[in-house]
């Protein structure tokens, strides 16, 4: 157990819902981010997990700016104290072939999937070297790691996700900081659920281990990189996918 406190930015997402679970479980005092919690009807989410057993506070905070994020930084130490687990989760897509694609879909999604990594780190970093103790743990994608048919706005904003981390990793290792990227395949949430139940089927049918990735593997994870004993763990890109794709 642990009474350290981990920052989740779109940490009521699919995959996001279940790394606070899980962080939480392990002793964390958990905060997650929103853009807007009236639309993303964060209250209610949050009383759901209180259902469960499960505490969660929230900020909301526009991840894409990096004064609100400055703003989120401040508020959350001034409420819960220093933010020593970092996990950044939050994202969008805009698909689009790249000869179709406006520059209004790839700035976004740059801007949501890549610019929050600098934009949330850069307000705890500090600290973290202070105290000599952190963790960043960046949720990339198999699709940066492989490519994708339709999204090179989203593949290069996960690509580059594990460029920022290896860099931090660097940077930070003989302060006590690691910083790792984990990179899941597909997962079963309600977004592949929206998925016509064809292009599902095709998608299983090429991944090795006949099935979508659960999000409580994902915060296995996430916890695992998170925990005090993991300091040597350092730079990596740790895959979830299945077999879906492999590398040396």
């Amino acid at each position: 157990m642990t009474n350290r406190v981990a920052l989740v930015t779109g940490g009521n997402g699919g995959i996001g819902t279940e790394i606070c679970r899980q962080l939480a479980a392990a002793g964390y005092t958990v905060v997650t981010t929103c853009v807007d919690a009236e639309k993303e009807r964060i209250v209610d989410w949050q009383r759901e997990l209180e259902g469960e057993g499960v505490k969660v506070g929230w900020v909301e905070c526009d991840v894409s700016d990096f004064a609100s994020c400055a703003a989120m930084a401040e508020e959350v130490v001034a409420e819960y104290g220093p933010i020593d687990v970092l996990v950044n989760a939050a994202g969008i897509t805009r698909d689009a072939f790249v000869h179709k694609m406006n520059h209004e879909n790839w700035e976004s999604v740059i801007s949501v999937n890549l610019d929050s990594v600098f934009n949330v780190t850069r307000q705890v970093i500090e600290g973290m070297r202070e105290r000599g103790f952190g963790r960043v743990i960046n949720i990339s994608s198999v699709n940066g790691q492989s490519g994708q048919f339709g999204q090179t706005n989203y593949s290069a904003a996960k690509a580059g996700m594990h460029g920022f981390t290896m860099a931090v990793a660097k940077e930070g290792a003989r302060k006590g900081i690691t910083a790792n990227t984990i990179s899941p395949g597909y997962i079963d949430t309600a977004m592949t659920a929206a998925i016509p139940e064809e292009v599902r089927e095709s998608i299983v049918a090429q991944i090795p281990a006949g099935r979508m990735g659960r999000p409580e593997e994902i915060a296995r994870v996430v916890v695992f990189l998170a925990a005090d004993d993991s300091g040597y763990v350092n730079g990596a890109n740790i895959p979830v996918n299945g077999a879906l794709y492999t590398s040396f």
